[in-house]
């Protein structure tokens, strides 16, 4: 059976990461495993000793200890909680095979080790440190992207049905990626598909979208296929804006058409205007 990862935190995204896991794990006969890492902590306690004489300091360090060793175990049952109230959410959602992992350390470091048999990894678009009045995006979010292997899902606050995606396509490595995922995935069967090409009106651009739209439908889809001669990212809008579509695909760092919306702070503008889960490649 193959194997989702959803990366859960507390923050209500969190919740929108088990619906979109369950969302794609019942279309697509899945596992989820739900994780969440206990970040390595800045500042430890003790280092508030450093400046108190030696008569003072033994005390001090074994009450700081003390209290390092207390605000351990307390992250360690809120991320249990955490976890529980997660598994919770995606059975009641109609998932059966769900498993949890609760981990210490760096959150990309451990996605890593465990996407190796994953199809895909499921993030929130902000985590519980986010900065809602600043539209910030979560500290790991970019990072997770950049490193994985596996395709990663980044899902908005709220889970919405699935009825129409689009594929941002112009025929690079990581566009193609994209192309076969769908072609050859259950999750999006039966679904409407959009596949658009942003670029100027030449035969080349036209043979490049008409092949790639060959291949949808002979994986069964229905495509409706459009080049338009716009900046990939004006394109992309105004089709998310017109057109009904519920979710993005596209690649990601690679050298491509769209190559420029994924670098740099560019990646989170990106993220942060698209109000529809993205699903990345790379």
């Amino acid at each position: 059976m193959s194997k989702i990862i959803a990366l859960v935190d507390g923050s209500v995204y969190s919740e929108s990461v088990c619906d979109h896991a369950a969302w794609v794990a019942l279309r697509k006969g899945s596992t989820v495993e739900l994780l969440h890492v206990i970040g390595r902590r800045e500042g430890s306690t003790s280092n508030l000793s450093g400046n108190i004489g030696l008569g003072a300091r033994s005390k001090l360090m074994e009450e700081l200890a003390d209290l390092d060793a207390k605000k351990a175990k307390l992250s360690m049952e809120h991320g249990r909680a955490i976890l529980e109230d997660a598994e919770k959410r995606i059975r009641e959602d109609g998932v059966t095979e769900v498993v949890t992992r609760l981990r210490n350390g760096d959150l990309v470091e451990e996605m890593r080790k465990e996407e190796a048999d994953a199809d895909v990894v499921i993030v929130g678009k902000r985590g519980e440190a986010a900065d809602f009045a600043k539209m910030h995006l979560g500290s790991n979010l970019e990072r997770a992207v950049r490193a994985s292997t596996k395709p990663v899902l980044v899902t908005t606050r709220e889970f919405r049905p699935i009825n129409k995606f689009m594929i941002a396509y112009d025929g690079s490595a990581s566009a193609e990626k994209a192309l076969k995922h769908v072609a050859q995935s259950k999750v999006f069967a039966g679904l409407e598909c959009l596949l658009l090409f942003a670029g100027t009106d030449t035969e080349a651009n036209r043979a490049t979208l008409e092949k790639g739209k060959a291949e949808l439908e002979k994986a069964g889809y229905t495509v409706d296929a459009q080049l338009r001669d716009e900046q990939p990212e004006v394109a992309i809008q105004e089709a998310i804006g017109t057109q009904g579509v519920e979710m993005l695909l596209m690649g990601a760092y690679r050298h491509s058409r769209f190559r420029n919306l994924f670098i740099g702070s560019t990646t989170s503008e990106m993220i942060r205007s698209c109000h529809l889960p993205m699903l990345l490649f790379r």
